[in-house]
């Protein structure tokens, strides 16, 4: 299989701006909405979340679904109807909401039981956080990606060239980009919420992503000091990457079997982490692909133009 990279490059440009422009509007809506890019959970603006399950679902013997609207009249008569509730697989009860004390918990918990059903106390979970931890873990998460940026530019920088190192942030950008998209339009249809492990996960694609960079890019050198008398710089990457393009293949896929294991079957709070690194590590492959290795093309065509 030998792909046209350089001759449909304006294709490949094209999906990925219609993407990333699609994810982009579902950021502004989800900024007006919950006043952030993405639908913050619990780690970055503090609360409690209660998760509860029906006994009779633990039993798989219920005959209905909990009912959000009877839930979130309960919240209003204690003066907590801005929560955020969800219900999962119908029988398990996910609220949202400000930082309550144990009295406080203690009594939502009894009128739920009295007027929603019978809650399992084996299965309830029950985590708070303070405002303050979560302003310095979102603080520490993009300072994280931000020295990792630095320090990406800088390694490519030394062992390449500047332009190099260049377009190969903005395919880490395209990526992150790509992914948090996804994750706001979940945010605002689904009720998915970000917390720090999608901080994790944007890490580790990252560190992925530049590294099938990292590998067509050496071959894309190897070729230049090689064929740079006998062939285009079009040439050179669209043989590059054609050359690599097994390897990558590989790659993604023997790395995504185990995260869609992981997202099938790992359970609700791995769930999502996983589904940011399918999303994002097929968005890294796509741009080492198609984007960081056309940009270079594009680029040193341009340089060549005006130094003639």
């Amino acid at each position: 299989m030998r792909l046209q990279i350089i001759k449909l490059e304006r294709l490949w440009w094209s999906i990925s701006a219609l993407i990333i422009l699609g994810g982009i509007i579902a950021m502004i809506i989800s900024y007006t909405t919950f006043k952030a890019p993405l639908r913050p959970g619990l780690d970055f603006i503090g609360g409690t979340r209660l998760q509860l399950q029906l006994a009779c679902g633990v039993e798989d013997t219920c005959e209905q679904a909990i009912d959000v609207g009877e839930v979130r009249n309960i919240l209003t008569e204690k003066e907590l109807g801005n929560s955020s509730i969800q219900v999962l697989e119908g029988t398990i009860l996910s609220i949202r909401t400000k930082n309550l004390d144990v009295d406080e918990r203690t009594q939502l918990q009894q009128e739920l039981n009295e007027k929603i059903g019978d809650f399992d106390p084996e299965t309830t979970q029950i985590d708070t956080v303070g405002p303050t931890i979560g302003k310095e873990l979102f603080e520490s998460g993009i300072l994280a990606l931000l020295v990792s940026f630095f320090g990406i530019i800088v390694y490519l920088s030394v062992r390449f060239k500047f332009d190099y190192a260049l377009f190969a942030i903005l395919a880490l950008v395209h990526d992150v980009l790509i992914t948090a998209g996804f994750f706001a339009v979940l945010g605002l249809v689904a009720g998915v919420e970000v917390d720090s492990l999608f901080l994790v996960a944007l890490l580790t694609i990252i560190g992925f992503s530049v590294n099938d960079t990292v590998v067509i890019y050496d071959r894309i050198r190897e070729n230049t000091d090689k064929y740079i008398e006998e062939l285009s710089i079009n040439d050179i990457v669209e043989n590059s990457v054609n050359q690599s393009l097994t390897r990558s293949i590989n790659t993604t896929v023997t790395t995504l079997l185990p995260l869609i294991g992981i997202f099938l079957f790992g359970g609700e709070t791995l769930k999502y982490f996983s589904l940011a690194l399918i999303l994002g590590f097929i968005a890294g492959s796509y741009s080492s692909i198609f984007i960081a290795s056309t940009l270079l093309a594009w680029w040193r065509n341009r340089q060549a133009l005006a130094n003639s």
